[in-house]
């Protein structure tokens, strides 16, 4: 089956673009809706999922948090701050093909991985100096 390419699909693409922060789907969603109130959450969500299954941005699944979505579809890595919750790239080369280096003892075909790093990020680091200097 041949897929569209929609003028939603097109603002979805483009506004995953424009917040260039790893945007959750309800971020996604504000966006767009600014430009284009008649646009329902359930589009964008629909649309994301189909950028994301054609590569032309990509998802990331982040365990206990909301999906987020990346312009950048390169292989790279991720840290998520546990403060804030804003997810940042990791600015490391990615493991050339960790798959080879990883013994499959289970019998699985791997279709894919994502490497998610947490820490507490700068400005939430800062925040909590200046709490402790008010404390004092």
């Amino acid at each position: 089956m041949i897929q569209r390419n929609t003028i939603q699909c097109e603002m979805v693409y483009e506004a995953v673009n424009a917040l260039k922060c790893h945007a959750t789907a309800d971020e996604v969603y504000d966006y767009v809706y600014k430009e284009n109130s008649t646009i329902s959450r359930g589009t964008v969500y629909r649309n994301l999922n189909r950028l994301s299954g054609t590569g032309r941005i990509r998802k990331i699944e982040i365990p206990g948090s909301a999906d987020r979505f990346d312009q950048r579809c390169d292989e790279h890595y991720h840290i998520k701050c546990d403060k804030c919750g804003r997810v940042f790239d990791v600015d490391m080369d990615a493991i050339p093909d960790p798959y080879r280096k990883i013994r499959n003892k289970h019998g699985f075909k791997f279709s894919g991985c994502s490497i998610v790093f947490s820490g507490i990020c700068p400005e939430c680091q800062k925040e909590s100096k200046k709490e402790i200097q008010k404390e004092d």
